[in-house]
């Protein structure tokens, strides 16, 4: 517990300059274990889970908006708050939403990542904080 707490004071960053950070609720779906297989013409594809594509939706909806995307490489740091232990740690569908509600340019700019997991069964949620590395 003691290490466990030690970490997460390292990674806290607490002297940097964020410049766009939002709580959004809701428990982010893995992308890669959340795929569904649909027939698009005549051919199989891979598309996200109903509940990866209601989670996007919830996150454009709850993301504060700024008045120009991100465009600068950025480092992002993320606790995601699970309602069970069960779920994979997996930040990349906050990403690809950080895209989608314009807030970053494109998700190739993410250049460092902090991502720490929690467990809270009553408020499931995702912390998110970004920063400009430039």
């Amino acid at each position: 517990m003691l290490r466990q707490m030690a970490i997460e004071n390292v990674l806290e960053l607490g002297n940097v300059e964020w410049v766009w950070q939002a709580t959004i609720l809701g428990e982010p779906a893995s992308k890669s274990n959340q795929r569904q297989i649909v027939r698009m013409g005549d051919r199989p594809r891979l598309i996200k889970s109903k509940k990866a594509l209601a989670y996007a939706q919830h996150f454009y909806l709850q993301a504060p908006r700024i008045a120009q995307p991100i465009l600068d490489d950025v480092l992002m740091w993320c606790r995601i708050h699970y309602a069970s232990r069960r779920p994979d740690l997996d930040e990349s569908l906050i990403m690809d939403a950080l895209q989608a509600a314009l807030i970053i340019g494109n998700d190739r700019q993410i250049k460092a990542k902090v991502v720490l997991w929690a467990l809270d069964r009553e408020n499931p949620r995702s912390e998110i904080k970004l920063a400009c590395l430039s």
